[in-house]
């Protein structure tokens, strides 16, 4: 673990040798991660996740900016983006909440 200070407030992190990319690969690999919510948060986790070969879906209302650039990003409808957040809760084992 590094000692990093962030803003004076001194924390212990996991770093890359001690927890490679592979590693969290193999951990993850029966796994799915859904993120709720492509706005900035959602739209860089859920790309560097997929980027990094996590199984990731994403659930974002139909119709919006977040929608829109979901497609754009590849994300497919029905398959990798579901506009019903339930849908996508039910197919994760993994959850991350990133609505604003």
């Amino acid at each position: 673990m590094a000692r990093m200070n962030f803003g004076g407030v001194v924390e212990e992190v996991v770093t890359r040798e001690e927890f490679p990319l592979a590693l969290a690969q193999e951990k993850l690999r029966n796994e799915v991660v859904a993120i709720i919510g492509y706005g900035p948060q959602g739209h860089g986790q859920s790309l560097n996740l997929r980027d990094n070969g996590i199984p990731v879906i994403v659930g974002q209302r139909k119709g919006g900016k977040g929608w829109d650039d979901a497609i754009r990003d590849g994300w497919v409808e029905g398959k990798t983006l579901f506009s019903n957040i339930e849908d996508v809760i039910d197919r994760a084992t993994v959850i991350q909440y990133l609505l604003h």
